[in-house]
């Protein structure tokens, strides 16, 4: 039976190269990785450029551009530690007037994103007046483009009277909307409409069906009232061992809460309970992870607003 090694040796006599020729091959293909590797050792390298390419093209009129710069002058280095650009703390100056400018000029040509961060720009106040109206005409602009975070986010101010009078059938349109392009919180929300009969007539069942597509998304708030329904057997089948599997999830998570509870079922469960419910927590989880892949692909980021 022949090994690896041998059948490298008859290609090599096959293809009519010698010892030399073979380590000379060699020797190239490691130098052109050391090059593409180190980006041109001894070249002076401008850590700038990508920079000064983004603001050139934003200049030009480019949405994207414009956009991106938005992001960098308002997150300065948690931004780019998490997209793994070039560490703005360094390069852009945090400045949110400056990112409100980007964005607006994004947004007043019909970038989606931008139109929905200007939004949430005027609802803080950060760099520019606080303004819950105009970030209500924002949001709406990125949502008829079908925007799933502003979607929710248009479903949200009038379920919390936030700029406009309270309306829980808007609320529940748009939450709609978001829900069924997979956004998690929307997901939540309009399980949540559905249980607390506000803006439809009150529906376990439906309540339960939405909490569990964004539990199944890792959303902790739909994870918390599905395992709840099925330890009051509320819309679902009564299920301790269910309500037991997203606990553990949730504990795992590193909620404290739910810390407590799971001691207090695993003393009072028997060993084929605590042994079911481990096996389907591992079983979600694994779900979870590939729920997750899926909707990043198709879900754009939520930014986590800085206080004003």
């Amino acid at each position: 039976m022949q090994n690896d090694f041998s059948v490298l040796g008859e290609e090599k006599k096959q293809s009519g190269l010698s010892e030399i020729d073979m380590k000379q091959i060699s020797s190239l293909l490691a130098a052109v990785v050391l090059l593409l590797l180190c980006g041109g050792c001894g070249q002076e390298s401008d850590p700038l450029k990508p920079l000064k390419w983004t603001r050139e093209k934003a200049e030009q009129g480019d949405t994207e551009a414009q956009y991106e710069l938005g992001l960098r002058h308002l997150w300065d280095s948690v931004y780019s530690q998490r997209r793994g650009l070039l560490h703005s703390s360094k390069f852009v100056p945090a400045d949110r007037v400056e990112a409100a400018k980007w964005f607006r000029k994004a947004a007043e040509q019909g970038h989606a994103k931008a139109q929905s961060n200007l939004g949430w720009m005027y609802y803080y106040g950060n760099g520019v007046p606080k303004d819950k109206v105009e970030a209500l005409k924002w949001h709406g602009k990125a949502a008829e483009q079908g925007h799933a975070i502003a979607e929710h986010d248009l479903g949200w101010m009038p379920h919390n009277r936030e700029g406009v009078p309270q309306d829980y059938e808007e609320a529940v349109k748009w939450y709609r909307k978001a829900a069924e392009q997979g956004f998690a919180e929307a997901q939540y929300s309009l399980g949540q409409m559905y249980a607390e009969s506000e803006g439809v007539p009150q529906d376990y069942e439906e309540a339960a069906k939405w909490f569990r597509k964004g539990a199944e998304q890792g959303f902790a708030e739909a994870q918390n009232n599905l395992g709840a329904m099925y330890a009051a057997g509320q819309g679902v089948p009564q299920d301790v061992v269910e309500t037991y599997a997203w606990f553990l999830l949730l504990k795992a998570n590193g909620i404290e809460k739910f810390s407590k509870m799971v001691s207090t079922f695993e003393k009072n469960a028997t060993a084929e309970q605590i042994k079911k419910g481990q096996a389907r927590a591992e079983e979600l989880r694994r779900l979870i992870e590939q729920n997750e892949q899926k909707s990043a692909t198709i879900i754009p980021e939520r930014w986590i607003w800085p206080s004003a």
